[in-house]
């Protein structure tokens, strides 16, 4: 399909639907087209949604159901209990689970009476979530057992007050609290649709979670130009323009959430996205590629999007178990790029699905770009075009100015979507919007038919199985052993999850470590995904570059030398063996 084609079908959308109907609006200084007509806040698009989709199952966790009004009445009585906890506009309440029906409650429940949700990392250490809260300043955590028993040990400290959900031991019950709150009026709180709705983490070449600060008008933005990319592939009859629409049209929609829901990629594109369209959304605790076949033949699931690892596990379960999902139309992922050889494999076993991919950011509310269908067969390693109508995107080099087609460069978006600013960081907020453009970090080239390719990160940033791993953050935790003298840390390719972390290390004279004790050093320090999955210990000093600082791309290149010819030489063991 032609861009001439697209910009000719997506003006007569907006001048025909109204929920396109386009506007211009000042947000913090700088004009952007916005949606007319869309929401205020996201309490006002969930309450729309309850009224649109009547009794239609919204929720499912495991035997666990919710209609969407049912849903929204849950979402009503827990801002009410938010707010007999005390919890006022402006406030930061902190959410720390495993993928539970709470989790999504509480996501709603804290932005509908004005205040701010902030989903913390399930994955995190005690230090890495006592940071957190450092940062956050939230006063209020919701958390599971595992996470309950990891604030405990400060929340003392700084007057968190804890209250458990699910399979925690506390002495605050969120099940027992909600049972004394009766049915009552949704809360009488002005909401404008620039205020805070939420802090998301994403690790920053800092070393340390940048808290992203996403509002209301942001959130809704990103939303409801995923279901206007939908009308247009709809109109077009054209699945590669955006989402394949024919369970939308006919009231099927399914959306497996498999992703954690504190990562955009599970909260936006599907979690919000499914309240317009009426989708029903099914969460899964954990992730397990032979269950995850069960579940979307039981719920008859239409639409599954996850990391690229996860697309490669329900391959591999499919073909392990010979069992076919006959009602998945859409195998999308986000969250890390996907190998392109895995495109035309999923393509081959799930005929009937819309293969797809896109790139977005946590500083975007995950909107950016999509690919799916027949261009994504032809071109695997693009992350697609440019999802109209508010976004404006420019590749430019090092000074700013714009290059041509097919010159790599930083590409920078320009959209009432992005963050409003990282939580306490000014400085980084002033690097990374200028101008109402956000500076991505991310190198990319687009082609003349307007598809982007993004060919690398100007941030030292590890992306492994869809969670952003800051190399800076596990070179501080090396260094922090009294045998290490230097380490620098990279990215190694892994055929399942995409990368996983390599580290380069330096002894100091006279000391001896081994990868297991190192691995075993970290464990305290480290979320399990960071550590560092192969390490290599140089005698030499670890290569520098003009300035004198490590040359991180050159010990890469090094260590995967020797790793490549580590494998060659096994592979030959094995076949003599053979």
């Amino acid at each position: 399909m032609s861009l001439d084609a697209i910009r000719a079908a997506a003006e007569e959308i907006i001048a025909t639907d109204e929920r396109f109907a386009l506007d211009q609006a000042d947000v913090r200084g700088t004009r952007f087209r916005v949606f007319r007509n869309a929401p205020s806040s996201l309490r006002e698009m969930m309450q729309h949604s309850a009224q649109a989709h009547g009794d239609k199952t919204f929720l499912v966790y495991e035997d666990e159901r919710w209609t969407y009004p049912e849903f929204c009445d849950l979402v009503n009585r827990t801002a009410h209990l938010l707010q007999s906890l005390g919890v006022q506009r402006g406030d930061r309440v902190a959410i720390a689970m495993r993928n539970y029906p709470e989790l999504v409650t509480l996501l709603m429940a804290i932005p509908s009476i004005g205040a701010i949700a902030v989903p913390v990392n399930a994955w995190w250490t005690a230090d890495e979530l006592e940071y957190g809260f450092t940062d956050s300043g939230a006063k209020i955590a919701f958390a599971d057992g595992p996470r309950h028993d990891r604030i405990a040990s400060f929340a003392g400290s700084y007057g968190v007050r804890l209250i458990g959900v699910r399979d925690a031991d506390g002495d605050e019950s969120f099940d027992d609290m909600m049972a004394r709150v009766t049915d009552t009026p949704w809360p009488d709180v002005p909401i404008d649709t620039d205020d805070d709705f939420s802090v998301m983490y994403s690790s920053g070449s800092t070393g340390y979670p940048k808290g992203v600060v996403q509002t209301h008008r942001g959130a809704i933005s990103a939303v409801y130009s995923w279901v206007f990319a939908g009308a247009l592939a709809r109109h077009l009859a054209d699945p590669s323009v955006g989402l394949p629409g024919e369970d939308i049209a006919n009231g099927t929609s399914s959306v497996l959430v498999i992703t954690p829901l504190f990562h955009v990629t599970a909260t936006h594109p599907i979690w919000l996205q499914a309240l317009v369209l009426g989708t029903s959304v099914v969460i899964m605790h954990k992730w397990d590629a032979h269950r995850a076949v069960e579940v979307i033949n039981r719920e008859k699931v239409t639409r599954f999007l996850g990391v690229p690892t996860q697309s490669a596990d329900l391959l591999a379960a499919a073909k392990d178990t010979g069992v076919e999902m006959p009602s998945l139309i859409y195998v999308g992922s986000g969250g890390a790029k996907r190998p392109p050889a895995q495109v035309g494999e999923l393509a081959e076993a799930f005929p009937n699905a819309s293969i797809a991919s896109g790139w977005g950011m946590t500083e975007t509310n995950a909107l950016g770009t999509g690919i799916g269908g027949p261009d994504y067969i032809a071109r695997p390693g693009a992350a697609g075009r440019m999802i109209p109508p508010l976004q404006d995107f420019k590749i430019v080099d090092e000074q700013g100015a714009e290059v041509p087609p097919g010159e790599a460069g930083e590409l920078v978006v320009r959209s009432p979507a992005n963050m409003r600013c990282y939580l306490n960081k000014p400085d980084e907020t002033a690097e990374t919007l200028q101008d109402g453009w956000l500076k991505t970090g991310d190198l990319a080239t687009v082609d003349e038919d307007g598809f982007y390719f993004i060919v690398d990160r100007k941030k030292n940033i590890i992306i492994r199985g869809g969670e952003n791993i800051s190399g800076l953050e596990v070179e501080a935790a090396i260094h922090r052993h009294p045998a290490v003298l230097e380490a620098g840390v990279f990215s190694v390719p892994d055929e399942r999850l995409c990368e996983v972390v390599g580290a380069g290390i330096t002894l100091r004279a006279g000391a001896e470590l081994s990868s297991e004790q190192l691995k075993e050093f970290l464990s305290g320090a480290l979320a399990v995904f960071k550590i560092p999955q192969h390490v290599w210990f140089i005698n030499d000093a670890l290569p520098r570059g003009a300035t004198d600082k490590i040359d991180r791309r050159a010990l890469q290149k090094d260590c995967l030398y020797h790793l490549t010819a580590e494998r060659a030489l096994l592979a030959d063991s094995d076949r003599k063996s053979a």
